[in-house]
């Protein structure tokens, strides 16, 4: 329904004109109405009616002085003239200001009718080719938008045309969106409701889908702040089930600073999807910040640093370990390898299905030297043809690491000693070995066994503190020795112990040794 003001001093005749045709017939509904120039001016920039009635002589401003001041500060809509003059002057000044229509009173009842029908078909007409018109920008926009994230650009974006899309920024950060239960491509909830910000004019971030990507692009020192608080806040505070971030996961390149390099923020996001295979149980967010530190990681942890291809020699090595450690039931050495397992199939060149499949061989191997070397025993090993399509069919790396620990500690359980008398000192011993990496109760419980709930209860029990108290514990006094060093940043000591966030490290280190790390050093050092 379009809106409709009108402005006479006589209020009889502003009566009339309400009732002289049926506006609503018409697809007008009355918005307002004054009695003199300056009100009318006011109440028509206020209002932004569709259609103006608006007499000539006025108090105060004549009407096509009236609508002269309401061009000028803006207004576009519609206008009638109405005057008891035949003098052409008025004609003439109100058609300097875009008037259309100029009636004389009375009023004809089927010439004003003819007019507002004139009127309401010229505005339908001009919203039509604006909603085309916008559409049409919108289309070529997000043609660009993707050729600028995906540097197939023909020629670099001008100054000029990159002011006109708004994309004129002193920083950028793409950020990618999937649903997390991976049942469709695009998560339920868009990000910008779960940032929580207003995106007026897009100043804050672009979006766009292609390739089967929902694609987000940040802009300025807000849009990415707004991220950096994101992942803060669910890194310290998971998603509870049902929660919107509870439903989508998320990749995010690196920051840039330029138009020409926010396609390696693109292509960071991208990889990390593809690598979604190797996150962590209930991970939601993927950085960057991943890549190099998981190149980094292998060559500190990995005795055979030659190894980079799942290849002959790479089988065998593992098979033949998880044989010896099955056989001789020593827990904690195949949970080690299995660790050790998870972590040198995150460095490979190779695409998932070929991980997979190398992760299917190391076990049919174990299985058939079992089956050979305790024939007798009988182990319930799963078909073969069972085994393989379940490998195949998961998700993540943790699920197939978790099956083949479950598997290993059956054959252990059907060959002669399933005690688990130690088990708690397995448990100990592998935190004290992997505290700097990202570990959870959800995640071990299921390598030694067990269900994370009940081990947090045994282990708080037996310990006297829980499991990530003790985490805790161990990460801030491995801390407190790089401190003493001397050799090490702060932050570089934070993310040596496993904190990712230095101020997350500032907070814990506080509460457990009364001071800051800077502090502790400049004390220690006296």
């Amino acid at each position: 329904m379009e809106t409709l003001f009108i402005a006479d001093d006589e209020f009889s005749i502003r009566e009339g004109l309400k009732c002289i045709i049926d506006w609503e017939s018409l697809g007008f509904k009355l918005c307002g109405e004054a009695s003199n120039g300056d009100d009318a001016l006011a109440q028509i920039l206020a209002l932004n009616p569709s259609l103006v009635l608006l007499d000539v002589k006025m108090p105060k401003l004549h009407g096509t002085e009236v609508i002269r001041l309401a061009r000028e500060a803006g207004y576009k809509g519609k206008c009638i003239i109405l005057s008891g003059y035949s003098d052409f002057k008025y004609a003439q000044e109100a058609i300097k200001s875009g008037v259309r229509f100029y009636l004389t009173k009375p009023l004809d009842e089927d010439e004003l009718y003819q007019a507002v029908s004139e009127i309401r078909n010229l505005i339908a007409t001009e919203k039509e080719h604006s909603n085309n018109l916008n559409a049409l920008k919108t289309k070529a926009k997000n043609v660009i938008l993707y050729e600028l994230v995906t540097n197939t650009l023909a020629t670099p974006l001008s100054q000029q045309d990159a002011e006109q899309l708004r994309l004129i920024s002193d920083s950028y950060q793409i950020v990618i969106c999937e649903d997390f239960n991976r049942k469709d491509t695009v998560a339920p909830y868009t990000f910008a409701e779960l940032l929580k910000v207003t995106n007026k004019e897009n100043n804050i971030f672009e979006h766009i889908e292609a390739d089967n990507k929902d694609i987000v692009l940040l802009k300025g020192s807000h849009g990415l702040n707004k991220l950096a608080e994101f992942l803060e806040h669910f890194e310290n505070q998971p998603p509870q089930e049902g929660s919107p971030m509870g439903s989508m996961f998320i990749t995010y390149g690196r920051p840039v600073s330029s138009l020409e390099d926010i396609h390696l923020s693109y292509e960071d996001a991208s990889t990390l999807l593809d690598r979604r295979f190797f996150c962590a149980q209930e991970q939601h967010a993927l950085g960057y910040e991943e890549l190099p530190k998981e190149l980094a990681k292998i060559s500190q942890t990995l005795p055979y640093r030659g190894f980079l291809s799942l290849d002959e020699e790479l089988l065998a090595d593992f098979t033949g370990r998880f044989i010896g450690y099955i056989q001789s039931y020593n827990r904690k050495m195949v949970v080690e390898t299995l660790s050790e397992l998870e972590n040198t199939v995150m460095q490979v060149e190779d695409d998932i299905n070929n991980i997979k499949l190398f992760l299917t061989d190391v076990y049919l191997q174990i299985r058939e030297k079992m089956n050979h070397n305790y024939a007798s025993a009988e182990i319930p090993f799963e078909a073969n043809s069972t085994v393989i399509d379940f490998i195949n069919n998961q998700n993540y790396l943790y699920e197939i690491i978790r099956f083949l620990s479950e598997q290993f500690e059956m054959i252990m359980n059907a060959t002669g000693n399933p005690s688990r008398d130690t088990i708690l000192d397995d448990i100990l011993f592998y935190i004290d070995h992997n505290f700097k990496n990202n570990i959870k109760l959800e995640t071990i419980a299921p390598l030694f066994g067990y269900n994370s709930a009940y081990l947090g209860k045994i282990f708080n029990k037996t310990v006297g503190e829980s499991f990530n108290s003790y985490v805790d514990h161990r990460r801030i006094e491995h801390s407190k020795q790089l401190l003493l060093e001397n050799k090490l940043k702060v932050y570089e000591v934070a993310e040596q112990v496993g904190y990712k966030n230095v101020d997350y490290f500032h907070k814990k280190f506080k509460k457990y040794v009364g001071e800051s790390p800077a502090e502790f050093r400049k004390r220690m050092e006296l």
